[in-house]
């Protein structure tokens, strides 16, 4: 499925320059889906040099005819979604209804960062001085480097991508070695509606290996990435020799507050559409459930009934609701989490082990945890899969401090119907987004990120697009 794509490099599909390839597995199935281009040394440094001459291009391309590219790359992904959420299933493992939606939402950031093209929006400020004018102003901070993760692919290569171009930066994209066909055919749109050679380049092949090339180069200006802590921490670090500017969102571990005046049915779907969604891969669900003591035991028991009704298979199944985990890794580290958490005294309540009659697939039943204390291992790792501990609480002010007790601060839910414990609640909660009464959290028109250990800088919104511009001031004495 790989052989039309490649590296794309100055505007062109190419095989790496020694044509070597990986395999890419289908996590339904434990089939070959095809096989990748690996990158070499070689590639990562042609891939730099076009960058820097798309740069040249972009960077003098007016801001209405770069608006109207981005525009025209939304659209396509529109017309292409079928195809777009089928690599998605097949590479991730996501039901395809849902890969759907990410095509959805990723040719929404498009058309936002087209919009926001056109409003970059300078400054002149009153001078001091009679015979001087203060202009401020903003230019491409250059060439962009974006490591994208595996989960999901289509979002958050678009997020990057569509903002480093509205800016009128070039952009260098490395896909994980897990869905290299997903951002692969976006790259192939991106072509398709003119954008011009040079400015969009892909890297497929091996992350740390390309990453630290890339961050070492004096050609790259500016890195965005999504991934986990560690990962983020050692970039920080290579990017720091350079004094790159860095936009990082890292891991989550979301706390989701269940007050005892929410309205319980409409609590438990905001939990079941949260905390499923991509089997919980997901850097925002909800993943440490504190429920108000009189509500545990009804929240609890709707939320099991609810989960048992959800259907795990392959995500090419138009009635399925839940996929494998993406990685055979992923599926041993779930395990093992899940043994750990039974070792430290919790009670299984659904789930524990790999769902029947599956003989080929990573494949791991939801499960639900009761008898579970805050310094236990779940508490503080990410579970990053379909794992629900469930915990109790008495008070507001107790529930806010053990929510914030974490060095992640990404997302966080708030069930309530009371307006003055949502907006108290939402102030104090310690994390870079809040949702209230929804289950939905990250969308285009609306700054994506975390504080503490989740990193710094904003992806969607009117803000992000200012971490791809440097900031000029130009003191002009008007009298020659």
């Amino acid at each position: 499925m790989y052989e039309k794509f490649g590296q794309f490099i100055d505007g062109k599909w190419q095989q790496s320059s020694d044509k070597s390839t990986y395999e890419v597995i289908n996590p339904a199935n434990e089939e070959i889906i095809g096989h990748a281009s690996k990158a070499t040394p070689a590639d990562v440094d042609k891939a730099l040099k076009s960058a820097a001459k798309g740069l040249e291009v972009w960077k003098q391309t007016p801001p209405w005819q770069r608006s109207y590219i981005i525009r025209k790359i939304a659209d396509k992904m529109r017309e292409k979604q079928d195809v777009l959420a089928k690599w998605m299933t097949l590479e991730v493992g996501k039901p395809f209804v849902e890969a759907k939606g990410e095509v959805g939402g990723a040719a929404d950031i498009f058309e936002w960062n087209a919009e926001e093209t056109k409003r970059i929006y300078g400054q002149t400020v009153e001078s001091r001085f009679a015979d001087t004018r203060v202009h401020v102003y903003y230019q491409p901070i250059g060439v962009v480097a974006a490591l994208t993760p595996w989960n999901f692919p289509l979002v958050l290569s678009s997020r990057k991508i569509s903002t480093a171009l509205a800016a009128g930066c070039s952009v260098i994209v490395k896909p994980d070695i897990i869905t290299p066909g997903t951002v692969m055919e976006l790259i192939d749109i991106c072509r398709e509606c003119g954008v011009p050679p040079g400015v969009v380049n892909l890297l497929s092949g091996d992350p740390p290996s390309i990453a630290q090339q890339l961050i070492s180069s004096d050609i790259i200006k500016k890195i965005s990435v999504t991934g986990s802590t560690r990962v983020g921490k050692l970039i920080l670090k290579q990017a720091a020799d350079k004094v790159q500017r860095v936009t990082m969102e890292l891991s989550g571990h979301s706390p989701f507050i269940v007050f005892d005046d929410a309205d319980i049915q409409k609590a438990t779907d905001m939990a079941i559409s949260a905390k499923y969604r991509n089997n919980g891969q997901v850097c925002i669900s909800p993943n440490r459930f504190y429920i108000q003591e009189k509500k545990k035991d009804e929240f609890v028991n709707l939320f099991i009934e609810k989960t048992k009704k959800l259907k795990i298979g392959d995500g090419m199944d138009p009635s399925v609701q839940l996929g494998p985990l993406t990685t055979k890794k992923r599926l041993n580290e779930v395990e093992e989490l899940v043994e750990t958490t039974k070792k430290e005294g919790a009670k299984v309540l659904l789930g524990g082990k790999r769902p029947a009659g599956f003989n080929k697939g990573f494949y791991y039943e939801p499960t639900i945890f009761d008898n579970v204390k805050d310094d236990f291992t779940i508490m503080k790792v990410e579970p990053f899969g379909p794992l629900v501990p469930m915990l109790s609480f008495k008070s507001f002010d107790e529930v806010i401090e053990r929510a914030n007790n974490n060095d992640l601060g990404l997302s966080s839910y708030i069930c309530t119907n009371s307006m003055e414990q949502a907006h108290r609640a939402s102030e104090l909660m310690e994390t870079g987004t809040v949702a209230v009464n929804t289950p939905l959290v990250a969308i285009a028109e609306a700054p994506f990120g975390g504080i503490k250990q989740t990193g710094y800088g904003r992806e969607g919104g009117s803000m992000a697009i200012k971490d791809y511009l440097n900031v000029k001031y130009t003191h002009l004495g008007i009298k020659g």
